[in-house]
This record gives structure tokens, sequence and C-alpha cells, in this order.
């Protein structure tokens, strides 16, 4: 987190200091700040682990438009086409994240898939309960879902 404030700093103070205050000159800041937060890592205790954790966010940020734009085009295509292929039901996941920040974030990015919502978790944090619109194959849902939450829980490990 300490890399991150530094980072978000600096983009600022490049936007300070340039005199443009426009959001694509903060970009600019940003990426700057990131090349010399990089830079200086070594040297910086508070610092390691930071450069690898912006690639894996953007690595991360792909994965999910993909399967949110898959989703969406499913979840489309049950509703404009007469016959509904849908087969509803609420399967039980088995949870990797322990953390309340980590279930919760697991949780909230299953619901914000088309097609899936994330109904309660068990008492002892260990199993969430989703419920799934495309239910054909619960085996292949439960491996989609898994690789969802272990792709998030690499931002936070």
């Amino acid at each position: 987190m300490t890399g991150a404030i530094w980072n978000l700093l600096l983009g600022i103070a490049w936007v300070v200091l340039s005199g443009d205050f426009s959001g694509l000159n903060l970009v600019v800041g940003l990426v700057f700040g990131y090349i010399t937060l990089v830079l200086i890592e070594p040297q910086v205790e508070a610092l390691k682990g930071y450069p690898a954790r912006i690639p894996r966010i953007l690595r991360f940020l792909g994965f999910f438009i993909k399967e949110l734009v898959q989703a969406n085009l499913r979840v489309g295509f049950d509703i404009l086409t007469p016959p509904w292929h849908m087969k509803p039901g609420v399967i039980a996941m088995p949870l990797e994240a322990r953390t309340e920040l980590e279930i919760a974030m697991v949780a909230n990015l299953i619901s914000l898939t088309p097609g899936t919502l994330s109904l309660d978790v068990s008492d002892d944090r260990k199993v969430l309960y989703i419920h799934a619109m495309f239910l054909d194959d619960e085996e292949e849902l439960r491996r989609n879902l898994k690789e969802m939450e272990s792709r998030a829980l690499e931002l936070f490990r």
C-alpha cells in the first residue's frame, strides 16, 4: 500500500509542477512515478514487491473485462432468443479467501459478473453460496469461479 500512495503522490506532484491539471497529465505522472519507484525499489524496504503488483492488477483487469464481456453476451443472447437456455441453480464453492476483505472482494466480483450472484457465506467462512443462471456444467462453473478467486487473491497476497 505504501508504494501505491507514493505513486499517487508522485503523480500529483507531476501535475502540480507541470501546471497541466488534466486527467491525461495525471496518468503521465503516475507512469513516471511508477518508473521512479521501480528504479528505487531495491534501496527502499517499504517498496518491496510493489513493481510486480501493477502488472498483476493490469492482467486481472484484462481477465475480468474478458469474463464480463463473455457473461454479458451469454445473458444477452439468452434474453434475445425465444427459447430460454438458462438452467438456474445454486452451488457451494469452497473458498481460499480467508480475511473479510478477501471474501468480500471475491463475492462482489462474482456478483458483478452477469449470470452469477453471491448469496451467502457459511458461518465458518469457508464456503460461498452462489446462484448461477447457467448451471449446465457445475464443475466448469466452479472451475471458472475458482480461477477468478485465485486471480483476485493474487492482488492481495
